[in-house]
């Protein structure tokens, strides 16, 4: 669960709402200088599902005691957040071995950039099968592809790193939008020619943001999520999760334009 704390309290957003958002930036990717998502369908679906596993997690959330709401995505218990990046990928199966591999893939990324000396040897190890265990699922599911004349040239392993990386890249862009990062900076973003850095940056209104470069489609665009607000902390599980299933709704909506050039 992502927590987005502002005058009005806290807006508790669902792992699954930041992926839809991310599905709506690869919906509208795409112009001459970062060329287009392909194969379409099947990117824009992972990036829609890359957070998958957590759908029943998120409809009852972890409680944590230190800050009395729902433990953030960045402090689940270890052997749970393995638990949630493998299961997501094998429920994808059913509908999409590309969309499979690739949130296999964005699963697979965050956990080989964590430095396993400065975990406990027990994490470590944890880690260590969790990541083996990935590189085998997404090699069977690269045989499959590589089989299919169909789905074959979208199987090579650059354009397989292309579109991991583009997941990568929507989620941080996500993550800023609904965590009100903004100054941010997306690093290495891919292109029709050589990876860039991505500056978002807060606009003169609210929900109201700027990306340079401008790697969309269209002119402008709007895309959006959605929460519960949640006006105090709890003092249990129980109190936090019957106050979520009272939460009103509320939607968050993000405008977004190319950065001004000065001239």
């Amino acid at each position: 669960m992502l927590l987005r704390e502002d005058d009005s309290g806290v807006l508790a957003i669902g792992q699954p709402s930041h992926a839809w958002l991310s599905g709506q930036l690869a919906r509208a990717w795409g112009n001459e200088r970062f060329g287009q998502v392909e194969p379409r369908e099947e990117v824009c679906l992972a990036a829609d599902q890359h957070d998958v596993g957590w759908d029943a997690r998120d409809l009852e959330p972890l409680y944590d005691p230190e800050t009395r709401l729902a433990r953030s995505f960045m402090a689940m218990p270890l052997d749970m957040h393995l638990e949630l990046f493998t299961g997501g990928p094998r429920r994808m199966l059913s509908q999409s071995r590309y969309a499979a591999l690739l949130v296999s893939m964005h699963g697979f990324r965050l956990y080989a950039r964590r430095n396993l000396d400065r975990v406990a040897p027990s994490d470590a190890d944890a880690i260590r099968a969790f990541l083996e265990a990935q590189r085998h699922f997404q090699s069977q599911i690269l045989a499959w592809l590589r089989a299919d004349p169909r789905s074959a040239p979208a199987a090579s392993d650059e354009v397989v790193e292309r579109n991991s990386l583009l997941i990568w890249t929507w989620d941080y862009l996500s993550l800023g939008l609904c965590l009100d990062w903004a100054p941010a900076t997306a690093k290495g973003c891919p292109t029709s020619g050589a990876a860039v850095d991505l500056e978002l940056t807060a606009g003169s209104e609210p929900g109201q943001l700027q990306l340079d470069p401008w790697p969309f489609a269209t002119p402008t665009l709007t895309v959006h999520c959605e929460g519960r607000r949640l006006h105090q902390r709890y003092d249990s599980q129980a109190a936090l999760r019957a106050a979520l299933a009272q939460a009103p709704w509320e939607t968050l909506e993000f405008q977004l334009s190319p950065a001004a050039r000065e001239s």
